[in-house]
């Protein structure tokens, strides 16, 4: 993980719709950066409706909701449109920004390794610096917690 008190690594990655995002463009907002394994799966769905479900309370608390995980563009656009997702989720299928924050880890399910994104979360300040970090989060308490530090 990275450590609190650094710079957040600063990468442009396609939203849902193709559009570019860079994180310098929220500079003056609280990020809630969080990256999760897989869209349309049972815990990403629960912390990504999390999310959306308050985020008209994480807009008025000055923040924003940046979702990344290696699916792609499509994949993510089915994915907000099924769930009406109000934030934007960025596609990381070359896995360079997962990477430069820590998260793609070796993984265990049901006695198998494999590669994967440990589910994570970073609060960065307004000016870019990293203020929390959580790994390993619990899918369905996470959105809650976020909105409890900001």
């Amino acid at each position: 993980m990275l450590e609190i008190g650094t710079k957040a690594p600063d990468f442009t990655l396609p939203d849902q719709n193709g559009k570019d995002h860079s994180l310098s463009d929220y500079k003056g907002k609280k990020v809630i950066l969080y990256f999760y394994p897989k869209d349309n799966t049972s815990g990403c769905t629960k912390q990504a409706c999390g999310f959306g479900d308050r985020y008209p309370q994480i807009q008025e608390k000055g923040a924003v909701v940046l979702g990344v995980s290696k699916d792609s563009v499509a994949s993510h656009k089915k994915f907000e449109e099924k769930f009406t997702l109000p934030f934007t989720l960025l596609s990381d299928a070359e896995l360079n920004v997962i990477k430069a924050y820590d998260v793609w880890k070796e993984k265990k399910n049901y006695g198998k390794v494999s590669m994967g994104i440990v589910r994570t979360t970073y609060l960065i300040d307004e000016n870019g610096v990293i203020i929390k970090a959580m790994d390993k989060v619990k899918a369905a308490d996470n959105p809650q917690e976020m909105l409890e530090l900001l």
